[in-house]
């Protein structure tokens, strides 16, 4: 784009429209003019960014008749149903944070640090964001999939609340204070681990275990990698940890690998078991790095290796990744 975009962000009052606003607002994202959407309910709200107070309005069919170069939303699978073609067709360009267009074969699915070119075949006008537990795992699979090719892939994730938006946090919140709730969750999170998220499929996994499948082979575009996973959701308020288990098909040196994820860009390496150094959901929180550490050689299989990885979903898992596509489009 040769000039500064018009931007749109809809579902601007949600935990992640408001945190798109944030980042947008922490990288000096250059635009021309801010359009916020979001529903009836929150019509009419005013947001003060970058010391300019905007009106918040109703999302309609009517909402892309102004010239809006570039959309960010996050306002569920529905809406963006409905509305990304509405806005695409308009010739606005719709980054997607939700499930709605990931599979679509003619809609990039980006990690920026991971596929960029990508960004190329939005022939629809659509990019989907990938799912918040699939985006940091890609890092650190990247950087070793070139060197190694991986040929398998066991995940185990255990996810924050905060994943489950506004009511997640709310059902910890007051689990902690003694009153079990159970506005997002099956059963009660506080002390608890639940392995469930999203909903079951008729082959046993939950759909988001399916996700992560599915995207990342889509993502690294090798469907011949064997994938399986299990997802969690673990009282934690923020940010989202794996353990990710690989196999590849060619012998690696621990070291190189090891060099190979601490040369990755957006991927930090905090691995040292002699002063207890990992990553910890805590420490990833309000952060947009991707952190890996536990990097160990798995001796279970002949080329084998397990990895701790953490980040934080709201950030990097969702708006931080939603807007640095939106800054491989301006470039």
């Amino acid at each position: 784009m040769n000039k500064k975009p018009t931007i749109a962000v809809v579902g601007a009052t949600g935990l992640v429209g408001t945190t798109f606003l944030k980042i947008l607002e922490e990288r000096a994202f250059p635009f021309e003019n801010l359009y916020l959407m979001a529903s009836a309910k929150s019509a009419g709200k005013s947001i003060r960014f970058r010391g300019v107070e905007y009106v918040v309005e109703e999302l309609g069919e009517d909402s892309f008749r102004k010239p809006i170069d570039i959309a960010l939303f996050s306002a569920g699978a529905g809406i963006s149903l409905k509305y990304a073609p509405i806005a695409a067709a308009s010739g606005c360009i719709v980054v997607d944070n939700s499930s709605a267009w990931r599979m679509d074969p003619d809609v990039p699915l980006i990690v920026p640090e991971v596929n960029p070119e990508a960004v190329e075949k939005a022939t629809k006008g659509i990019i989907a964001n990938p799912n918040c537990s699939t985006i940091q795992a890609m890092l650190p699979i990247k950087a070793l999939h070139d060197a190694y090719k991986v040929r398998r892939i066991v995940y185990a994730t255990y996810q924050s609340v905060s994943g489950a938006g506004v009511k997640g946090l709310r059902d910890l919140e007051e689990g902690l204070k003694g009153n079990d709730i159970c506005k997002a969750f099956p059963h009660p999170i506080a002390g608890n681990c639940i392995p469930h998220i999203d909903v079951f499929l008729d082959n046993g996994y939950t759909k988001e275990e399916m996700k992560m499948v599915n995207e990342t082979r889509k993502i690294l575009g090798d469907e011949s990698i064997q994938i399986t996973a299990t997802t969690v959701r673990v009282p934690v308020r923020g940010s989202h940890s794996e353990s990710i288990n690989l196999e590849f098909e060619r012998p690696f040196d621990l070291q190189d690998a090891k060099a190979k994820l601490a040369a990755m860009s957006g991927l930090v390496v905090l691995d040292d078991p002699a002063t207890n150094t990992y990553p910890l959901a805590r420490d990833a929180e309000g952060t947009d790095e991707v952190y890996v550490g536990r990097i160990r050689r798995d001796f279970s299989v002949e080329s084998g290796l397990n990895l701790w990885c953490v980040a934080d979903n709201i950030r990097k898992g969702a708006a931080t990744n939603t807007v640095q596509i939106a800054e491989l489009l301006i470039k």
